[in-house]
C-alpha cells in the first residue's frame, strides 16, 4: 500500500513539472521524464490520454481532466472516432498549428507536429477576443498559467500561449518534433501497390523518422513564408505605415507594477498627447500601445518623416523595401527612438527599460511596414497522384495575415483551425472532395469579415461546427466545380493554381458517379455522336464496343487526330486500339480496358465505361467546336451534325437589338409604333443579310442565306397579326428559293443595294398588310427632355 501511494505522489510531481515548465526544451524533457516514469508510449495515441489520466490523479490533475473531458465528450468528436486512421502532419508549432493539432487529436486523428526551432522566443503580446479568452479557459488555460486573463487583462504573450498549448497537444497524445525543417511534399512512388507508401514531407535532417511519416492531411502553419506550393497569395497594400515593437524587460517589481497599461490610443482621440510628444521629444506617432505580460510590451507606428529626422532612417527612398531595408536603418537611433516614445507614454513611470533579448540574442525591436498584408487566394487543395490523394490546408498566417490594430492575429487563426478541423473530419467520412473544398472555401470567405461584434455571442456552443460559430451561415455559397482547379492530379511543380488557359483541364479526376448523372452523361455523347456513319449510341456499355463511337466522339472536337472517313466499321479491335491510344497520348485518359478485350464481345462494366467517358465529358464540355471545314462524313453529316463556325453568327445577332429604356411621358401612339417596328423589321434584316453575307463561306452561304433571312423574318410575323396565307406564301418562296440556290453552284454576287423593299418576299407582305391609319388628331402632351433618338 505504502509503495502505491509513493507512485501515486511521485506521477503527480512528475505531472506538476511538467505543468510549471517555463519553455519548450524544459517541457518536452519533463513529459518524457513523467512518460518514461509512467511507461506509457506517448505514439499510441488512441489509449494515451486515457491512459495518463488513469495513473496521474492528484487533485491538480483532476482539475484539468474534468475540463479535457468536457471538451472532448463533444458530439462532433465522436469519442475520438470522427477521424479513427486519419494520419495529419502539421508544419509549423505557433498559436495556430498547435490550436489546430488539438482540435484534430480530440478527433482522433493521428497528429504530428514538427517545428524548425527549438525555443519559444516571441516576446510580442497578443490581444485576445473574449471567444478566444473562453476557449483556452475551457481548454484548462489557467492551470498552466495562472495570470493568464486575469481580471480585465485581454492580452498574452506568444510564447507563453505557445507553451500552454503545447502542454495541451502533449497531453492528448500529438507528437512534437523541434529542429525539424519542412521542405517539400514528396508524391507517393508509381511503381506500388494501394498498400504502398503514400504522400510524405521532405524534411531536414533527411535521416529523422518523420521522413518516413505517411499522411492524408497536411497542414501549413508555419507563417508568412508557407512552405507549401500550390497556394497563389494576394497582396493588401494600404498608405504607408510604419509600425514599431519594443519589448523591454519585465522585472516584476512594484514600481513596474503601478504602472498602468495603455490599451490603445490613437492621434484622434487623445491629440493633445501626442502634439507634446512630439514638441518635447520630436517623436511623432499616429498610437501606441502598452501591454504589461512577460515583458512591457510597445507597438506604436511611426511616421517617415519623425523617423528621417531622428536618424533612424537614413535615407527617403519612394519604395517601401528599399525604405526598410536593413542596410537602410540605424539601430542605434531605432532602440533609442522606442525607448524614448516608451518612457513618455508612462510618464516615466517604468524604473529600467533595458529590451529584452529574441531568439538571435538581439535586443528585441522590430520596424516594418504592417499595411502590406498578404492573404491566400484559397484555404485548401487536394492533390491526387498514383491513387493516393492528400488534403492540403493552411492556417493562420500562412492563410491570413492579421492586421495588427484589431487584434485579429489569433482570432481569426483559431478560427481557421476550426474550420480546418470541420473540413478534415468531412475529408474523413468520404464526402465528395470537391464539395469538401467547396464548403471550405465558402467559410474562409467569411474570414476576414470577423469581428468580436458579428460572430456568435453564445461561447459554451462553440465547437468546430461552423453553424455554432458564424450566424447566418451559407456553406453552399462556393459550388463544387468552381474549385476544380484545386484538385490537382498532375505531377507536382513550382508554380501557382492560376494556370494559363491553354492548359488543359485535369481529366484524370476521380469524380462519383453521383456527380455526373449516367443519364446525362448519355444523353451529351448521344448529341455529340450524332449523325456519324455506323455510329448509333443507346447505351453506355455494347454501343461503344465497335470503337467508331468513341472515335467519333475525338473527331467531333478534335477532326485532325483521327480521320473518320478511314475506319473500317469491321476492324472494332484497331477502332478501339486507335481511340484509347489517342486519348491516352493527347489527354492523358488511360484506357479502363484494352481495344481487343473490349472488341472481343465483352461488355465492359458500366461504371469503368461511366468513369472513362466522363472523363471527355469535363475535357471537353463548353469546348467550342472547330471550323466547318473539318473533315466529317459528306454533306449530309454536315447537316445533321452543324459545325462550330456557325456560332459567331449567332452570337452576333443575339447583339443585334439590345433592349432600350423608353421614359413613360413620351411613348408613341399605336400608329406611329407600328411604323416604328416595320422600320426596325427592315433594319434589321439589312443587318442580318450582313452579318451572314460576311460570315457564311462557300455552298453554305448559297444553302444558309435565304433560309436564314427567310426563317427571321417569318419569325418577327409570329405574333403580328398577318394571316396564315401570308406565312403559307412565306413558305412556298422559301423552299423556291432554297431550291435555286442548290441548284448554282457559283456563289452569287453581292447585291449592289441591301434595300430588303425590292425583294419579292417584301412585296408579298407589303400587299397583303394593309397601311397603317392615319393618327389621331390629340393634345400633344409636353415635351419631354428625353427623345427616342436619345436611346437609338
Amino acid at each position: 500500500m505504502g509503495e502505491a501511494e509513493d507512485e501515486k505522489i511521485q506521477s503527480g510531481r512528475l505531472f506538476e513539472n511538467f505543468v510549471q515548465a517555463t519553455d519548450c526544451k524544459s517541457t518536452l524533457q519533463a513529459f518524457n521524464i513523467m512518460c518514461s516514469y509512467l511507461e506509457l508510449d506517448p505514439l499510441e495515441h488512441s489509449t494515451f490520454y486515457s491512459g495518463l489520466k488513469s495513473m496521474v490523479t492528484s487533485w491538480k490533475a483532476k482539475a484539468l481532466w474534468s475540463k479535457l473531458d468536457k471538451r472532448a465528450s463533444n458530439k462532433e468528436y465522436k469519442k475520438g472516432k470522427a477521424c479513427e486512421g486519419i494520419k495529419c502532419l502539421i508544419i509549423g508549432g505557433g498559436p495556430c498549428g498547435l490550436r489546430t493539432a488539438i482540435e484534430l487529436a480530440f478527433l482522433g486523428a493521428k497528429v504530428v507536429v514538427i517545428e524548425k526551432r527549438d525555443t519559444f522566443s516571441r516576446n510580442n503580446v497578443l490581444h485576445l477576443w473574449p471567444y478566444t479568452i473562453h476557449d483556452l479557459r475551457a481548454l484548462g488555460a489557467k492551470k498552466f498559467y495562472g495570470k493568464f486573463c486575469a481580471g480585465a487583462i485581454d492580452h498574452i504573450s506568444i510564447r507563453q500561449l505557445q507553451l500552454m498549448l503545447l502542454k495541451i497537444a502533449l497531453l492528448l497524445g500529438v507528437e512534437f518534433h523541434v529542429n525539424v525543417e519542412f521542405v517539400k511534399l514528396v508524391e507517393p512512388p508509381e511503381d506500388q501497390e494501394n498498400e504502398g507508401p503514400g504522400w510524405r514531407a521532405e524534411i531536414r535532417p533527411a535521416d529523422h523518422p518523420v521522413a518516413d511519416f505517411d499522411f492524408d492531411v497536411v497542414v501549413g502553419a508555419d507563417g508568412r513564408r508557407n512552405s507549401l506550393e500550390g497556394f497563389r497569395r494576394k497582396e493588401f497594400r494600404g498608405k504607408l505605415a510604419i509600425a514599431i515593437t519594443a519589448n523591454f524587460i519585465n522585472r516584476n517589481t512594484t514600481a513596474e507594477a503601478k504602472v498602468e497599461e495603455i490599451s490603445g490610443v490613437a492621434f484622434i482621440f487623445n491629440q493633445k498627447f501626442f502634439q507634446d510628444l512630439r514638441q518635447e521629444t520630436g517623436i511623432d506617432l499616429e498610437n501606441i500601445v502598452y501591454y504589461k505580460d512577460n515583458t512591457h510590451y510597445f507597438v506604436m507606428t511611426a511616421k517617415k518623416q519623425s523617423l528621417l529626422d531622428k536618424g533612424v532612417i537614413i535615407h527617403d527612398y519612394i519604395d517601401t523595401e528599399a525604405l526598410l531595408n536593413s542596410e537602410n536603418v540605424n539601430q542605434e537611433a531605432l532602440l533609442a527612438y522606442a525607448r524614448e516614445a516608451a518612457d513618455y507614454a508612462t510618464h516615466y513611470q517604468l524604473p529600467m527599460l533595458d529590451y529584452a533579448m529574441n531568439h538571435c540574442g538581439q535586443p528585441d525591436v522590430a520596424m516594418f511596414d504592417f499595411t502590406c498584408m498578404y492573404a491566400s487566394e484559397s484555404a485548401a487543395l487536394v492533390r491526387e497522384r498514383f491513387g493516393h490523394s492528400v488534403l492540403v490546408a493552411l492556417v493562420g498566417d500562412s492563410l491570413l495575415e492579421p492586421f495588427w490594430p484589431m487584434g485579429t492575429g489569433c482570432a481569426r487563426g483559431f478560427l481557421a483551425a476550426f474550420d480546418t478541423a470541420w473540413m478534415a473530419k468531412s475529408w474523413a467520412q468520404g464526402r465528395n472532395p470537391l464539395e469538401v473544398l467547396a464548403e471550405r472555401s465558402s467559410l474562409y470567405r467569411l474570414l476576414p469579415q470577423t469581428t468580436p461584434e458579428n460572430i456568435a455571442k453564445n461561447f459554451d456552443l462553440y465547437t468546430i461546427d461552423p453553424g455554432t460559430r458564424y450566424p447566418n451561415l451559407n456553406s453552399n455559397c462556393v459550388r463544387p466545380h468552381q474549385v476544380r482547379s484545386n484538385y490537382i492530379c498532375g505531377e507536382m511543380k513550382p508554380c501557382s493554381l492560376e494556370r494559363a488557359a491553354t492548359i488543359r483541364r485535369p481529366v484524370n479526376l476521380a469524380r462519383r458517379e453521383s456527380e455526373i448523372r449516367p443519364s446525362r452523361l448519355l444523353t451529351w455523347c448521344q448529341k455529340q455522336t450524332e449523325g456519324c456513319r455506323g455510329v448509333n449510341v443507346t447505351d453506355l456499355t455494347s454501343c461503344w464496343s465497335s470503337g467508331l463511337a468513341l472515335c467519333a466522339l475525338i473527331h467531333r472536337f478534335r477532326p485532325q487526330l483521327i480521320d473518320y472517313d478511314s475506319l473500317n466499321e469491321q476492324d472494332c479491335a484497331k477502332n478501339l486500339q486507335l481511340a484509347f491510344d489517342v486519348a491516352e497520348k493527347e489527354f492523358g485518359i488511360k484506357p479502363f480496358i484494352t481495344g481487343k478485350e473490349l472488341a472481343a464481345g465483352q461488355e465492359p462494366d458500366k461504371t469503368s465505361m461511366c468513369n472513362y467517358l466522363s472523363k471527355f465529358y469535363e475535357l471537353f464540355r463548353g469546348t467550342p467546336l472547330p471550323p466547318s471545314d473539318s473533315k466529317r462524313d459528306g454533306d449530309a453529316n454536315n447537316e445533321k451534325c452543324p459545325s462550330g463556325s456557325s456560332r459567331p453568327v449567332y452570337k452576333s445577332l443575339s447583339l443585334l437589338q439590345p433592349r432600350k429604356r423608353i421614359p413613360k411621358n413620351d411613348k408613341k401612339t399605336e400608329d406611329n409604333d407600328a411604323i416604328y417596328k416595320r422600320r426596325r423589321k427592315i433594319s434589321y434584316l439589312e443587318e442580318v443579310s450582313i452579318i451572314v453575307y460576311n460570315n457564311i463561306p462557300g455552298r453554305e452561304l448559297k444553302e444558309n442565306k435565304v433560309k436564314f433571312m427567310a426563317t427571321q423574318l417569318l419569325a418577327k410575323f409570329e405574333d403580328s397579326t398577318a394571316s396564315c396565307s401570308i406565312r403559307r406564301q412565306v413558305n412556298t418562296i422559301l423552299s423556291e428559293l432554297t431550291a435555286s440556290a442548290d441548284s448554282n453552284d457559283e456563289r452569287p454576287p453581292r447585291p449592289p443595294s441591301l434595300d430588303m423593299t425590292d425583294s419579292p418576299l417584301f412585296n408579298i407582305i407589303k400587299k397583303k398588310v394593309p397601311p397603317p391609319p392615319p393618327p389621331k388628331k390629340q393634345v400633344e402632351p409636353p415635351k419631354s427632355v428625353y427623345t427616342h433618338k436619345q436611346y437609338l
